[in-house]
């Protein structure tokens, strides 16, 4: 059997299994998508959103990419973030990198991983670049590493709240709160690093005062 078979036979395995214990579990979910968190978070495998919070479908809106970054150029990260908030009306965000990530530790290296792997991590670099001192001091490279994970969700959280969807939420809705957790794939925790509640402070640069 070829792996990709292997997962439609689970799937049809799930979906019994599910049928069984509820008969009306599909109905229900189809006619309605009512989350109340916006998950960002790393398209690494093994950081599945719904399974480390216990969460079912239907309970976390998911966008993922590489080391959980937000740019603001992306149009798809914008897409799904405005859709969240203005459609869905979510009330908590959650950016979530991850211990040992792998796009953390290449945007560590002098590697050139070729134009569009290098555009990517530029983030990163930049995220390195403003906390050099305090990474440079850390010997250890799988701790420095995890230290960077932790600053550049604390950045791509900040980043959040410099656009113009989230301002006008919290002017509206006086919502999301916005999280940012680093999960660890030794102990399968999360660990809070950081919060920003709906109004906080936002740079000056970055601020809107001509917002709908």
């Amino acid at each position: 059997m070829k792996s990709h078979e292997k997962l439609l036979l689970e799937n049809k395995a799930w979906a019994s299994e599910k049928i069984a214990m509820d008969p009306d579990y599909f109905q229900r979910l189809s006619e309605v998508q009512t989350p109340e968190f916006l998950w960002i978070g790393c398209s690494d495998s093994r950081v599945p959103a719904n399974e480390i919070t216990g969460t079912q479908p239907g309970e976390i809106f998911v966008h993922r990419n590489i080391a959980n970054m937000v740019i603001h150029t992306d149009i798809n990260l914008l897409s799904v973030l405005d859709y969240a908030v203005n459609f869905l009306k979510v009330k908590h965000i959650v950016v979530c990198g991850h211990y040992g990530c792998g796009g953390v530790k290449a945007a560590i290296t002098n590697n050139d991983y070729k134009a569009l792997l290098n555009m990517w991590l530029r983030g990163l670099k930049d995220v390195y670049r403003h906390n050099r001192e305090a990474l440079d001091a850390i010997e250890d490279m799988d701790a420095r590493s995890d230290r960077l994970a932790e600053l550049n969700v604390m950045e791509q959280v900040v980043r959040l709240s410099e656009t113009t969807i989230i301002q006008n939420a919290w002017k509206e809705q006086e919502a999301p709160d916005l999280h940012g957790w680093v999960y660890g794939l030794k102990d399968g925790l999360l660990n809070p690093v950081m919060e920003l509640k709906a109004g906080s402070r936002v740079d000056p640069i970055f601020r809107y005062d001509n917002l709908k």
